[in-house]
Formats: structure tokens, sequence, C-alpha cells
């Protein structure tokens, strides 16, 4: 006999949660409201599991409530998935969009299997994510902060001749004579500020690469040091934001996630292919095209980058040195047909994370 499965839509919400349910082939959805409260959940999974009779599949979109829900959901019967809400199948003519509606069409999409999982990360994995993401929100804040006074700066006329935000640009700034007290003020509040959340990054900085040295990351993050332009903040920003490699089962499904590949706009004999489509992960797809400029160079092992290859696998050193000949090459060639900078970047990033997916693959097991 056949079982029965329990399909459950949850449109899920800072303060409430709306629930849509649906037993085996049922039509209509039956829908309630409880409070996101974690003794409400308990209850909502002890009436899942009274009222189904086999397996209960649950989901909801992700979004600002994070995965909480998802690990209170979450028992041997009931299997509780997060979606990707920028897959979610979309009616065009569809023009009315409530909380009860948003749950009977997750609970009829569900059972319908046109909803795409995100893979929730572990409570582990997703501590150091946050570790990393405040690392770039200091780096973020860093830029804003230097921004404020170098405008001021040009504001006033005073231009230093060096580059900037160096340890002579800012005994520069200090030796700079203000004729009025106010001016004075701004620039002390805005250099404090600097000095402040400077400190904060060399923290962050120093508790990652810490962290970088212990299991699971101490054996990837190495692998990725053997490519230039990655070192070890680079590496372990890449791998906490993934959190898993094995996810992708080829290079160009992570290409995909990253947001790297064209989009593309094609009916009949028209076959039209855009800018890239930047979804998926910002952070990475940045740090991908910013290692990216370090390929027009020609190839070349230095002495920092020979330091990092030391003990590290042939077959890891070997796929970096192919990224190298491959990448400049290409930069080159693009650079040649006059194509835009930016553009090249990002068309070598696209190549480079088939590369650091290839490189992260486990090895392959000895045959005796």
């Amino acid at each position: 006999m056949r079982e029965v499965i329990t399909y459950v839509g949850i449109d899920a919400h800072k303060k409430d949660l709306f629930v849509a349910m649906l037993i085996g082939q049922e039509k209509t959805p039956v829908t309630w409201q409880l409070a996101n409260e974690p003794h409400a959940v308990r209850r909502l999974v002890r009436k899942l599991e009274r009222d189904a009779p086999g397996a209960v599949r649950a989901c909801y979109e992700a979004g600002p409530c994070g995965y909480a829900l998802q690990r209170q959901m979450t028992t041997a019967r009931v299997n509780c998935q997060v979606i990707a809400p920028a897959l979610v199948p979309r009616k065009p003519g569809d023009r009315v969009k409530t909380n009860r509606r948003d749950a009977r069409k997750l609970v009829e999409l569900l059972r319908a299997g046109l909803l795409t999982e995100v893979r929730p990360p572990t409570p582990e994995e997703e501590a150091v994510r946050d570790l990393c993401r405040a690392r770039d929100d200091a780096r973020a804040d860093l830029q804003r902060c230097r921004h404020r006074l170098g405008k001021l700066l040009l504001r006033r006329g005073l231009h230093y001749s060096g580059r900037n935000w160096t340890r002579a640009h800012r005994q520069w700034i200090d030796r700079l004579d203000w004729t009025q007290p106010a001016e004075r003020v701004v620039v002390e509040d805005y250099l404090l500020a600097i000095d402040h959340v400077e400190a904060r990054l060399i923290e962050l900085d120093a508790r990652l690469t810490d962290l970088a040295q212990t299991e699971p990351y101490c054996e990837p993050v190495a692998w990725l040091r053997c490519f230039r332009g990655i070192d070890t903040l680079t590496a372990i920003l890449i791998l906490a934001e993934l959190h898993d490699f094995r996810r992708f089962q080829a290079p160009r499904a992570l290409m995909a996630y990253l947001g790297l590949v064209p989009g593309e706009d094609s009916s009949g004999e028209k076959h039209r292919r855009g800018r890239i489509t930047r979804t998926g992960n910002t952070l990475v797809r940045r740090l991908l095209v910013e290692t990216a400029w370090h390929y027009q160079h020609r190839p070349s092992v230095g002495v920092a980058l020979a330091r990092r290859r030391k003990g590290q696998p042939g077959r890891v050193i070997a796929v970096a040195d192919k990224a190298q000949q491959r990448l400049c090459r290409r930069f080159r060639k693009l650079a040649a047909e006059h194509k835009p900078p930016p553009k090249i970047a990002v068309a070598i990033a696209r190549e480079l994370a088939g590369f650091l997916w290839a490189a992260l693959q486990p090895a392959p097991a000895s045959v005796n």
C-alpha cells in the first residue's frame, strides 16, 4: 500500500506563521495561523504528527527568519525544507498576494515537486558564516568612514599627492591646520571612527585566521591558498559562505549559484544573452571578481605563493597552475579584443569558480 504523504506550506513572518496543509491528493488545503514562537511551533509539530497518516513534508521560503524554524520543526517524521524564494514559480497574471494565498501556493508547489530546496547550514557553519559577514561589514564600515573624511578634504580643496590611507597619508592629515574649531571637531570625530573600525577589522581578521587553522577548514583553506590571488582571509570567506562544495554537482552549478552566468531571453529562432544574472551569493561573487584581476599578469610563482603551496597535494597545485595559465591567456585575449576591463574580470571570475570547484573535490580513491 502506498504511503500517504502530508504536505505543509508555511508563510513565515517575524510574529506569525500562516500554515496550509494537504493530506495526500486532497484538492483544498486546510489553513490556519499561529504565533512564531518556540512553544507554538512545538504544538504545530505535535499536531502534524498526530493528524498525518504518514510522513510529513513541510517547507517555507528562505528569508530574514533564517533557519531556526527548520531546526525546530525537523523530527523523525517531519521533514522541513527551506525553499529558494527567487526560484518559486509565479503566474504572470496573479495580482493578488496575501499570507494565506502564499501558504496555499507553497504547499501546492511542494506537492507538485516544483520548488528548489536551499541546503541549510549547520549551527556551527552558520556561526562561522556570521563571523565572516561581520568582517565584511567592518570592511564596508571602514570604507564609508574613509569616504566621509576624504570628501570633507575634497570640499576644502585639500589634495594629497601620494597614495591615500597609508601611514604617510595619515601623518599628512594630522598635520593639517584647521582654522575653524567646528572643522577640527569634525575631523577628529572622523579619525576616531576610522581608528575604531580599523581596530575591529584587525581583531576579526585575527579570529578568522585562527579559525582557518582548525578543522574542518584547515585543509580546504590550504588548497585554496595554492591559487594566485587567494590567501587565508579570502579562502575562509569563500568556504564559510558556500559551506559545502560537494552540493554542487558540476562547475556550472557553482557558477550559476554565484550569479556569474549570463542571463538569457530566447524564444523561437531568436537567442538573446545579456548581462550576468547576479543571483546567489554576493560576497563570494565579489571576492572572485577581485581575485580575477591578478590573472592579467603573466603566469609565475612568487616567493609568497611558493610558500603557500609548500606541502600541498600535487593534484591541487596542478589545478592551480592550469588555472593560472588558462586565465592569463584568456584575460589577454579578451583585452586584445578591446573588451571592457570589468567584463573581462567577470569572465575570468566565472572560469576561476570552475577551477576552485575542481580543486576542492575529494581526491579519487587509489586502486590497489
